[in-house]
C-alpha cells in the first residue's frame, strides 16, 4: 500500500519479478534509486534519463538501469491510483529495442487492461 500521494510500484506477476531478480546487483539498485526518486518527487517530475516513454508503444514506460553488464529496461504502464506496473525487464544488448521484447510488454499490457476491464 503506498502513502497518500505517492505512487506505488508492482511488477506484474512471478514472471516479472524473476526477470528483475536476474537482472545484476547494480541494474537492481538502480531501478530502486529511480523508484525511490518517483515517490519523492511524483512520476510527472521525473523525465530523461531516468524514464521516458517506450517508441511506438500508446501506454507504455521505460525505466533506464545502467550498470558495468551495460544497460537494462524496466517496461512499465500506469494506472489510476498512482500506480506504476511493472509488465517487462530485460537486459538491452542493441540500440533498438528488439521487436520480440516489444510483443512481450504489449501482451502484457493487454492483459493487464483485461483483468482490469473485469474488475469492474
Amino acid at each position: 500500500m503506498a502513502t497518500p500521494g505517492k505512487w506505488s510500484i508492482e511488477f506484474y506477476g512471478e514472471a516479472v519479478r524473476r526477470e528483475f531478480r536476474g537482472l545484476p546487483d547494480d541494474m537492481r539498485a538502480f531501478f530502486h534509486s529511480i523508484c525511490k526518486l518517483i515517490q519523492d518527487v511524483g512520476l510527472e517530475n521525473v523525465g530523461m534519463p531516468y524514464i521516458g516513454p517506450l517508441e511506438n508503444c500508446k501506454g507504455l514506460w521505460e525505466m533506464r538501469l545502467r550498470g558495468q553488464a551495460g544497460i537494462a529496461r524496466a517496461v512499465y504502464a500506469t494506472q489510476k491510483g498512482k500506480k506504476i506496473v511493472v509488465l517487462r525487464v530485460f537486459i538491452k544488448k542493441t540500440q533498438k529495442t528488439p521487436k520480440n521484447e516489444l510483443d512481450i510488454c504489449k501482451q502484457r499490457q493487454r492483459e493487464l487492461e483485461n483483468e482490469k476491464a473485469n474488475q469492474r
